[in-house]
């Protein structure tokens, strides 16, 4: 086969995303159906590999579904579909197991002689400790064995180093994706009677965030422009402890460290969590990151910092090993000082529609995982239900597929990508600088703290973006770089409309114009004019 033309394939089932979401999907799907597992870069680059906390399941006997349920609907700020929560937690025991029976090695009780007992920790919002997790790097482990089990699996074949262009939607039917090879730099055609986005979050939008550099919405930007509708997505949250300091980039300080007793200080060596709820610590993500927020903006504090030392370094090095030998690579001992600290963009609560077998508004298309609008988080992620909800909306979109693929229209004939009208780019310079400028500008004014004035000239910069970037796009041969950079332009001007057109404080998104929260919480939809509901 001739690698240096473009290709086409055709599969039963194209799941693009190979974090755990799109991982569980191709696994749960039946043996004989031929399955397209696409990864950014290798396998292993995603978030989930570098979630550090763990996944919430109700697993002890002293706790119950109902009590996950309202923690979950009280963290969400009145904006959680109930069904949706309901039905996530209600199947956390089963997905756990599942996980168990790959091969996952989660933490058991030191304490039990026994050992069969998991060690559940606490984190922010639950009132249990139900997190069940692998020290703390529960995502890499579960990432790990579900790799591992994939790429031993006969029916799924894994492409690595692919970037989705756009799907292909034929009428009111998805039937594939253009999908550029960054290794040939050609763009490749993929035909599947269903197609799954997987492709997480857009946190990349942010010029401060604790996920890797895939995370650029490319999903929720393809899933916008094929027509389906998005929700919610000015619910950005902002982890409220990722490291700070000039070398560590994205690295997150697990939220399981202030479970555990961790205490967040001035720089002076003062409490202060206490001013803002009774919760101290363990407040959900918004109060604690917009507390934070306020008290460095009051300081003029580059960083605040977040203490453990009073926790002996064998319960460190058992607890946080991770955390532990990342803070004294740069120099810093957790055992006896504090860890500078600053709040980073983390999650997309909101996303494309679906419902709760992870179908979009297109036929044959799905989205599961952080690129998905549930209902489940509402106006603020609770800690841990998101790696839940990845492999319960997994589990539920593959038995979907499965019951519907033999009566699912084959391929429809899609003509290859073109690009005999376009040249090679002289000014990919230009591209990292409109980059850094969108993180730059969607950092300062549709961050943590809002204003109808920052918001108005947040949109006025995005459309001016977006506008030299369809030039560019139509004239220059695609690669990565533009394709992310066109991606995430199209996701924060959805994110800057979703909130000029909320007129409240609710969550995870707070504005200084409308600071009370309105007596009955809507989402926030937005619909493309080409939508198939629409026809």
């Amino acid at each position: 086969m001739n690698k240096t033309v473009p290709q086409t394939y055709k599969h039963d089932v194209l799941i693009i995303g190979s974090g755990a979401a799109g991982l569980s999907l191709a696994l749960h799907l039946p043996s004989d159906c031929r399955v397209a597992l696409l990864s950014k870069a290798d396998l292993n680059q995603g978030s989930t590999y570098w979630a550090q906390g763990g996944m919430a399941a109700v697993l002890h006997d002293r706790d119950t579904i109902d009590a996950h349920v309202q923690d979950t609907l009280s963290a969400g700020a009145g904006l959680c579909q109930r069904e949706a929560v309901e039905f996530t937690v209600s199947n956390s025991r089963r997905c756990v197991e599942w996980l168990v029976q790959q091969g996952v090695d989660f933490d058991l009780r030191q304490d039990r002689a026994d050992g069969k007992e998991f060690h559940l920790a606490m984190e922010g919002g639950h009132s249990h400790r139900r997190i069940i997790h692998s020290a703390d790097r529960t995502g890499r482990a579960i990432s790990e064995v579900l790799t591992e089990q994939a790429l031993a699996a006969d029916n799924i074949e894994v492409f690595t180093h692919r970037v989705a262009v756009d799907l292909i939607r034929d009428e009111d039917r998805c039937h594939g994706a253009y999908i550029l090879n960054q290794k040939t730099e050609r763009v490749d055609l993929f035909q599947a009677s269903a197609v799954v986005l997987a492709t997480g979050g857009a946190s990349k939008a942010y010029l401060y965030t604790s996920n890797p550099d895939g995370a650029s919405g490319d999903g929720i930007a393809m899933a916008w422009r094929a027509g389906c509708r998005v929700a919610n997505l000015e619910f950005n949250q902002f982890h409220p402890t990722c490291l700070y300091h000039p070398k560590a980039k994205s690295f997150l300080v697990t939220e399981a460290v202030r479970g555990e007793g961790g205490k967040l200080l001035l720089p002076d060596g003062t409490r202060f969590m206490e001013k803002f709820d009774e919760r101290g610590e363990l407040a959900p993500r918004d109060v604690v990151a917009r507390a934070i927020d306020h008290e460095m903006k009051r300081l003029g504090a580059d960083c605040l910092f977040l203490d453990i030392s009073h926790k002996s370094r064998e319960f460190l090095e058992s607890h946080f090993p991770t955390v532990m030998q990342r803070c004294s690579e740069l120099g810093i001992d957790m055992s006896a000082e504090p860890i500078p600290i600053v709040p980073a963009a983390h999650y997309t609560c909101g996303g494309i529609i679906v419902d709760t077998a992870g179908r979009t508004d297109l036929g044959g298309l799905y989205a599961i995982g952080e690129a998905s609008s549930t209902g489940l988080h509402g106006a603020n992620r609770m800690a841990s239900n998101s790696l839940l909800e990845c492999i319960v909306y997994a589990e539920s979109a593959a038995q979907d597929i499965a019951a519907n693929l033999p009566d699912l229209p084959q391929t429809a004939v899609s003509h290859p990508w073109d690009e005999s009208q376009v040249t090679d780019s002289d000014e990919d310079v230009v591209i990292s600088h409109n980059w850094d400028e969108l993180r730059r500008f969607m950092w300062d004014y549709v961050g943590i703290v809002r204003t109808n004035k920052r918001l108005e000239r947040a949109l006025n910069r995005v459309n001016l973006l977006q506008s030299e970037i369809a030039d560019y796009y139509g004239n220059y041969k695609v690669g990565n770089d533009l394709l992310e950079l066109r991606n995430l332009a199209m996701v924060a001007e959805l994110m800057i409309r979703c909130a000029i057109e909320r007129r409240e404080s609710r969550g995870l998104h707070y504005t200084l114009d409308y600071p009370n929260q309105l007596a009955e919480a809507k989402d926030t939809i937005l619909s493309p004019s080409n939508s198939p509901l629409k026809t």
